[in-house]
């Protein structure tokens, strides 16, 4: 069986840096850069990309919740913001 080989590519932001978003829903708005996944080329920024999750609960006396989560962006979608 062949390995699916998985790039890391070099990401052109750091972690603590403002970016603008290029594309996609999120388009025009600033954030800063909370985490970089390099396997998958991604960037989860501060305040962008918000999506609901819904949580079972584990036992029976917890309670469900919803979740609001920031999802990652594709780095090639950010660009550097400079004021």
């Amino acid at each position: 069986m062949k390995k699916k080989a998985t790039l890391k590519m070099k990401v052109h932001v750091k972690i603590g840096e403002k970016v603008k978003i290029i594309s996609g829903q999120e388009k025009g708005k600033v954030g800063l850069v909370k985490k970089i996944i390099k396997q998958e080329n991604k960037l989860i920024i501060e305040g962008i990309n918000i999506r609901i999750k819904h949580v079972k609960p584990t036992r029976p006396e917890e309670n469900g919740e919803i979740k609001r989560i920031e999802f990652p962006i594709h780095s090639s979608n950010v660009a550097l913001y400079q004021e």
